[in-house]
Protein backbone atom coordinates (compact mmCIF):
# COMPACT_ATOMS: atom_id res chain seq x y z
CA UNK A 1 0.00 0.00 0.00
CA UNK A 2 1.70 3.59 -0.83
CA UNK A 3 1.45 6.00 1.88
CA UNK A 4 1.07 9.57 0.88
CA UNK A 5 2.87 11.80 2.73
CA UNK A 6 1.69 15.68 3.46
CA UNK A 7 2.71 18.53 2.52
CA UNK A 8 3.66 18.89 6.29
CA UNK A 9 6.08 15.49 6.04
CA UNK A 10 7.61 16.98 3.35
CA UNK A 11 8.26 20.76 4.17
CA UNK A 12 9.88 18.81 7.53
CA UNK A 13 12.26 17.82 4.89
CA UNK A 14 12.93 20.71 3.59
CA UNK A 15 13.75 22.49 6.69
CA UNK A 16 16.39 19.71 7.78
CA UNK A 17 18.16 20.54 4.59
CA UNK A 18 18.04 23.96 5.90
CA UNK A 19 19.35 22.69 9.25
CA UNK A 20 22.56 21.35 7.31
CA UNK A 21 23.15 25.02 5.99
CA UNK A 22 22.78 26.23 9.10
CA UNK A 23 25.52 24.40 10.47
CA UNK A 24 28.00 25.40 7.76
CA UNK A 25 27.00 28.90 8.38
CA UNK A 26 24.67 29.65 5.25
CA UNK A 27 21.91 31.52 5.18
CA UNK A 28 19.57 28.58 6.28
CA UNK A 29 17.14 27.56 2.84
CA UNK A 30 16.45 23.97 2.43
CA UNK A 31 14.48 22.79 -0.76
CA UNK A 32 13.10 19.22 -1.76
CA UNK A 33 11.67 18.33 -5.11
CA UNK A 34 8.62 15.48 -4.95
CA UNK A 35 7.65 13.70 -7.90
CA UNK A 36 5.05 10.93 -7.37
CA UNK A 37 5.14 11.29 -3.67
CA UNK A 38 8.52 10.67 -3.40
CA UNK A 39 11.82 12.78 -2.75
CA UNK A 40 13.99 12.99 -5.62
CA UNK A 41 16.26 15.86 -4.88
CA UNK A 42 17.27 17.93 -2.00
CA UNK A 43 18.95 20.99 -1.80
CA UNK A 44 20.67 23.69 0.62
CA UNK A 45 22.00 27.00 0.21
CA UNK A 46 25.65 26.62 -0.68
CA UNK A 47 26.52 30.40 -2.12
CA UNK A 48 29.52 31.05 0.84
CA UNK A 49 30.71 27.61 0.59
CA UNK A 50 30.76 28.31 -3.54
CA UNK A 51 31.60 31.78 -3.27
CA UNK A 52 28.88 31.11 -6.11
CA UNK A 53 25.32 33.97 -5.39
CA UNK A 54 23.65 31.43 -7.61
CA UNK A 55 24.40 28.51 -5.42
CA UNK A 56 20.43 28.67 -3.89
CA UNK A 57 18.85 25.91 -2.57
CA UNK A 58 16.15 26.00 -4.97
CA UNK A 59 18.39 26.12 -7.88
CA UNK A 60 20.52 23.10 -6.45
CA UNK A 61 17.18 21.34 -5.72
CA UNK A 62 16.35 21.65 -9.24
CA UNK A 63 19.28 20.67 -10.71
CA UNK A 64 19.44 17.69 -8.93
CA UNK A 65 15.99 17.10 -9.94
CA UNK A 66 16.43 16.98 -13.86
CA UNK A 67 19.44 14.80 -13.29
CA UNK A 68 17.37 12.47 -11.95
CA UNK A 69 14.09 12.80 -14.08
CA UNK A 70 16.81 12.98 -17.47
CA UNK A 71 14.54 16.50 -18.47
CA UNK A 72 14.99 19.70 -17.84
CA UNK A 73 11.17 19.89 -17.21
CA UNK A 74 9.14 19.29 -14.07
CA UNK A 75 5.81 19.28 -14.83
CA UNK A 76 4.78 16.83 -12.65
CA UNK A 77 6.82 18.10 -9.41
CA UNK A 78 6.32 19.69 -6.14
CA UNK A 79 9.32 22.08 -4.87
CA UNK A 80 9.40 22.27 -1.10
CA UNK A 81 11.47 25.12 0.15
CA UNK A 82 11.25 26.89 3.47
CA UNK A 83 11.44 30.61 2.43
CA UNK A 84 9.80 31.75 -0.56
CA UNK A 85 12.12 32.00 -3.32
CA UNK A 86 14.11 35.32 -4.35
CA UNK A 87 13.19 36.41 -8.62
CA UNK A 88 16.05 34.58 -9.78
CA UNK A 89 14.30 31.21 -8.55
CA UNK A 90 11.20 31.74 -9.51
CA UNK A 91 12.58 32.11 -13.21
CA UNK A 92 14.32 29.45 -13.07
CA UNK A 93 11.17 27.30 -11.59
CA UNK A 94 9.09 29.09 -14.30
CA UNK A 95 11.74 27.78 -16.79
CA UNK A 96 11.33 24.31 -15.72
CA UNK A 97 8.00 24.43 -15.84
CA UNK A 98 7.32 23.44 -12.19
CA UNK A 99 3.54 21.61 -11.23
CA UNK A 100 3.40 22.94 -7.70
CA UNK A 101 5.25 25.17 -5.42
CA UNK A 102 5.22 25.17 -1.38
CA UNK A 103 6.77 27.83 0.48
CA UNK A 104 7.50 27.91 4.01
CA UNK A 105 7.88 31.36 5.49
CA UNK A 106 7.61 34.46 3.43
CA UNK A 107 10.21 37.12 2.25
CA UNK A 108 9.06 40.56 2.12
CA UNK A 109 12.68 41.88 1.27
CA UNK A 110 13.72 39.05 -1.30
CA UNK A 111 10.71 37.40 -2.31
CA UNK A 112 9.42 36.82 -6.00
CA UNK A 113 5.52 38.16 -4.42
CA UNK A 114 6.93 41.47 -4.59
CA UNK A 115 6.43 41.00 -8.49
CA UNK A 116 3.76 38.26 -8.17
CA UNK A 117 3.28 35.04 -9.20
CA UNK A 118 3.12 36.19 -13.10
CA UNK A 119 7.13 35.70 -12.46
CA UNK A 120 6.44 32.00 -12.23
CA UNK A 121 4.87 29.24 -15.39
CA UNK A 122 1.41 30.18 -15.80
CA UNK A 123 0.17 26.72 -14.59
CA UNK A 124 2.65 26.42 -11.86
CA UNK A 125 0.67 26.10 -8.38
CA UNK A 126 1.76 28.45 -5.54
CA UNK A 127 0.78 27.33 -1.56
CA UNK A 128 2.61 28.84 1.17
CA UNK A 129 2.98 29.08 5.12
CA UNK A 130 2.76 25.37 5.68
CA UNK A 131 5.56 25.19 9.07
CA UNK A 132 5.55 29.02 8.23
CA UNK A 133 6.42 29.25 12.57
CA UNK A 134 9.31 26.82 12.09
CA UNK A 135 10.71 27.88 9.12
CA UNK A 136 10.57 31.71 10.07
CA UNK A 137 12.58 30.83 13.59
CA UNK A 138 15.23 29.01 12.22
CA UNK A 139 15.63 32.47 9.85
CA UNK A 140 15.52 34.76 12.17
CA UNK A 141 18.33 32.71 14.64
CA UNK A 142 20.39 32.28 11.79
CA UNK A 143 20.28 36.32 11.44
CA UNK A 144 19.97 36.64 15.68
CA UNK A 145 23.59 34.95 15.95
CA UNK A 146 25.23 36.70 13.25
CA UNK A 147 24.79 39.67 15.27
CA UNK A 148 25.34 38.71 18.48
Amino acid sequence: MLTVFSDDHFMKQALIEANKAYEEGEVPVGAVVVCKNQIIARGYNHTEKLHDVTAHAEIIALTAASEFLGSKYLKDCTLYVSLEPCVMCAGALAWAQLDRLVYGASDDKSGFMRFGKKVLHPKTKVEYGILEEDCKQLISQFFLSLRQ
